[in-house]
């Protein structure tokens, strides 16, 4: 079974965020995507702090997967530098692990 790994990504609007979790799943990219938020982000840009409100998408997906997910949410993403990060997954329940392999590819 391959390694299961979440990617993570914020985007500034929800329908953006819902589009971005169900159109990645619909490419078999991930087993799914998940939006929580609004959250409050703060962070410097174009050399000044900025405070946004965002929402954030976890994708659930294997480590084989996880180079052409991020690739595809670089190129649908509408920020220009969109967050994009692989937190792997220690551990968990096996059968929920053997269905991310099985559903993401």
């Amino acid at each position: 079974m391959d390694d299961v790994v979440q990617v993570v990504t914020m985007i500034d609007a929800e329908d953006g965020a819902r589009t971005l979790a169900h159109e990645a799943v619909a490419a078999r990219l991930a087993a799914c995507g998940q939006v929580d938020g609004p959250v409050s982000s703060s962070y410097w840009w174009d050399g000044a702090v900025t405070t946004d409100t965002e929402w954030r998408v976890t994708f659930k997906t294997t480590a084989a997967m996880a180079p052409e997910l991020e690739r595809w949410l670089t190129e649908h993403h509408p920020y220009d530098v969109p967050e994009v990060l692989r937190v792997p997954v220690l551990g968990g329940n096996p059968d929920y692990l053997a269905w991310v392999a099985a559903e993401a590819g």
